[in-house]
């Protein structure tokens, strides 16, 4: 959930930069357009000048603009990961907020962060497939979807 923040805080800051160059780029557009009639209607080379001065210091002005905008950017992302932290839903409590030895369910062992039964380090216990579902029946007696063929497609629920 938090890593969801996080990228959706990064997202909104990747947005509002490209926000601020699209504005910047427009302000640099528009006073190259400006200087350009300022140059045609000019009547000496010193009003030309002024035209190419007043254009270079619309540009640093956007430019400025769009950095402190970029800047602002990230400093707000920042400050949405830091108010969202970085927790963690681990039962064990290793990182973020510790659970320590509450249990999260009602089941024995279940959400301590201990594991139920005798663990072999490397070794993944399976079952067969629509077996062992605890409650003495299997699936594959129950679900009508069953037994192949081309229309024997399914979502892969228990149908009973």
């Amino acid at each position: 959930m938090q890593t969801a923040k996080n990228a959706a805080a990064s997202v909104k800051e990747t947005a509002a930069n490209i926000g601020a160059s699209a504005k910047s780029g427009f302000e640099k557009t528009k006073a190259t357009l400006q200087e350009k009639g300022e140059r045609l209607t000019a009547h000496n080379p010193t009003e030309k000048e002024i035209a190419t001065e007043k254009k270079e210091a619309k540009i640093n002005q956007a430019e400025y603009e769009k950095q402190v905008a970029r800047e602002q950017n990230a400093t707000q992302r920042q400050a949405t990961e830091d108010t969202c932290g970085t927790h963690s839903y681990s039962t064990t409590g290793a990182t973020g907020h510790p659970m320590g030895s509450h249990q999260m369910s009602a089941l024995p062992g279940h959400g301590t962060g201990e594991p139920a039964g005798h663990v072999v380090e490397g070794v993944v216990r399976s079952h067969p497939i629509g077996t062992d579902t605890g409650t003495g029946t299997t699936l594959a007696g129950h679900n009508t979807k069953t037994g192949g063929g081309a229309g024997g497609y399914t979502t892969g629920g228990a149908y009973r």
